[in-house]
This record gives C-alpha cells, structure tokens and sequence, in this order.
C-alpha cells in the first residue's frame, strides 16, 4: 500500500518523506491556501522534492478552462498529476487528458457509479472520500471494497486513493479494503507510529538501563 501525504507544507512534506513513508503528495486549493504562497510555487517546491505523484488541483468547473489549466499545470513538473472533480465536465477532461498522456486524479468520489464512470474515463487515480461518507451514515471502507472489485473484475488501470482519512482506524479499514493508496494528513502520521505501550516500554527499558549505568558506576 502506497501512502500520499496530504498537505502542501513543506517542511512537514521533508521531515515524513526522510522516513521513507511518502509516495506522493496530495494538495488541494485550501490547503495551499493555509501556507500562504504562490500557488504554482508551492506545486513545484513539492514536485521537487517527492519523487511520486503530486495531486495539483484544478480550479476551474468549465470543460474548457478545465482542460487548458490542466495542461498548464501538467508543464509544471513531470510527476505533476491534475485532480478533476467528479461531474460531467470532469468526465469529459478526464478522457481528454487521459488520451494526451496527462495523469488525473479523480476527486469527490462518494458512489460505486461514480468510481466506476471515472475509471471508464480513464482516471489515473479515483478519490473516494471516506470520512465524509461516514459522516453520511454509510460505510467508507465498504465503497473502497466495491471499487476494488470492479478494478479486478474488468481490469481497469485506475488505483484507488482512499481520501478524507481521519484517524488510524480509517487507514486501517481502507488497507484491508483494498485501496492501493491512502492520502494521510501530516498530523495523523505521528498517530501511525506511535502506541502508549511502545511508549511505557521505552520508559521501562531507559528507567532500567539508567539504573544498570548507575551501579555499574558506583
């Protein structure tokens, strides 16, 4: 399973990539927003830095204007990757970039349908939201199974990127559903590896090993 940090700070984006844990980078217009810099700056300083795919995302709803920031964003950096949303218009560019070569990340995927017809378009990458489906009262990791399915069944190129995670648990369930690629915050990472008992067990080994020292010493 890959992991996609889903941030646009990059400072946060360096210290995660040197565990070795980031396969790509995932950004929106209000993430970028929260940095407060230039847009295309930030997209580049990312791109430089991860050598995986980095979501930049369109800002535009007309096909059009959709289709030309794409390609305009494509030029950017090699493994620049162009989210779309998930509607007619989104459909359309999909199939327009995707038989131009530019790699897209469908976005705002809450329905097997809607996954399936972004596949059938020829995303690279399909976002299923799971907090927000949860938050619907329906079953996130559920969804991700089903698209999973339909992947393996007809053989689609898309691989799932399970978006909107919260906490471990939805990691978690969107790894034994199958998603190829969850999108982490950076504030859940440290979650990731951290447990209280590898915590009291630390203190243990270091309270012992400082009562050994002291012995020794005497």
């Amino acid at each position: 399973m890959k992991f996609f940090l889903d941030t646009a700070n990059i400072e946060e984006i360096k210290r995660i990539n040197a565990l070795g844990l980031v396969d790509g980078v995932t950004t929106n217009p209000s993430l970028i927003n929260k940095e407060g810099r230039d847009f295309e700056e930030v997209i580049k300083e990312i791109s430089a830095t991860i050598a995986g795919p980095v979501s930049a995302e369109v800002t535009a709803y007309d096909y059009g204007a959709m289709v030309e920031q794409a390609r305009s964003l494509a030029k950017w950096a090699d493994n620049v990757v162009v989210k779309v949303p998930m509607t007619e218009n989104g459909l359309r560019a999909i199939h327009t970039l995707t038989a131009e070569g530019i790699k897209t990340n469908c976005t705002l995927i809450f329905s097997v349908s809607q996954g399936l017809m972004a596949m059938k378009a020829g995303a690279t990458y399909i976002s299923p939201f799971m907090g927000r489906i949860d938050d619907m009262g329906e079953d996130g990791a559920r969804l991700i199974s089903q698209l999973r399915d339909i992947i393996d069944i007809y053989g689609y190129d898309s691989e799932i990127i399970a978006a909107s995670i919260r906490h471990i648990n939805h990691l978690e369930k969107a790894a034994l559903a199958g998603a190829h690629i969850a999108t982490i915050p950076g504030n859940l990472f440290e979650k990731l590896w951290t447990h209280p008992l590898t915590t009291a067990g630390i203190d243990a080994f270091i309270k012992d090993w400082d009562s050994f020292e002291s012995r020794n010493l005497r």
